[in-house]
């Protein structure tokens, strides 16, 4: 009688050593992605869930997984809470404890005049150097006896007497002031980064002629030839301009002498700190 003759396995691996070969790449791919997690905005992580939701169905049912500590139980039902998962991990204490130290640290009325007194500085030196700068352009253009130049953490300030710019009571810029005025807009379009401000300041002596009616008009008028002069004859960026008529109210000199009077009218171009 014949022996039955026996049945050899098909080639390959068992069947079940595939499937159990998909569960462990399914598990790696599940920790990597909790790995990432920990660092992932949420808008972000909702995208990433749906797309490994739809194409390997990972999340789909499962036991309770991060709310018991048990993290894989042929998959994961509680996503919403990840966010306490992950925090209870310290990975983001680092990150929450610096934002409120911070905020404490703005809260503090001293922290705060610390950091305001180290930018007035940084500021207050910033244009100490750039006064610096304009002071060798004006002295090169011999130009010490027509421009003064005084600055503070705010602005450097060029002053020029009204006397050099305008006849007595009048807007109308001289001739040799637009000599002046030429010279100035070249350090202004060489040095001026952000806002350029001109003030017209006069003395106190009342002014009552048919073409301007106060000391506070007048100084409008004369801020205002030279900031058309400006626009009109440089290269300076009209919206980076401003002017304004300050009349009597900012004496820099006793308005009781004759020598206080003169100082006292003037036209102030200020380049003010970008910062």
């Amino acid at each position: 009688m014949a022996r039955k003759k026996e049945e050899t396995p098909p080639p390959g691996a068992p069947a079940w050593m595939a499937t159990f070969s998909d569960l462990m790449n399914l598990l790696l791919c599940f920790f990597v992605l909790l790995f990432s997690m920990s660092s992932i905005e949420e808008d972000k992580l909702a995208a990433m869930v749906a797309a490994m939701n739809n194409t390997f169905s990972v999340f789909d049912s499962g036991a309770n997984a991060i709310g018991e500590g048990i993290l894989i139980s042929n998959g994961v039902s509680q996503l919403n809470e990840l966010d306490e998962y992950i925090n209870s991990t310290g990975k983001t204490a680092d990150s929450e404890n610096d934002a409120d130290n911070f905020k404490e640290f703005e809260k503090s009325p001293e922290n705060l005049d610390k950091m305001e007194q180290v930018l007035e500085e940084q500021r207050l030196q910033s244009n100490e150097q750039l006064s610096e700068l304009i002071e060798e352009a004006i002295i090169e253009n011999k130009m010490s006896d027509q421009i003064e130049l005084s600055f503070t953490s705010q602005y450097v300030q060029l002053t020029m007497k009204g006397a050099l710019l305008f006849d007595s009571g009048s807007a109308q810029l001289k001739k040799e002031a637009e000599q002046i005025l030429d010279k100035a807009s070249v350090i202004l379009e060489r040095y001026a980064q952000g806002t350029i401000e001109i003030e017209g300041h006069t003395d106190n002596v009342p002014i009552n002629s048919a073409q301007y009616a106060s000391n506070e008009e007048l100084s409008s008028a004369r801020a205002l030839s030279v900031f058309y002069y400006l626009c009109e004859n440089s290269v300076l960026e009209p919206a980076n301009l401003r002017h304004a008529g300050m009349g009597e109210r900012v004496p820099i000199a006793d308005n009781a002498t004759q020598e206080g009077r003169s100082k006292n009218r003037r036209v102030e171009i200020r380049i003010y700190n970008p910062s």
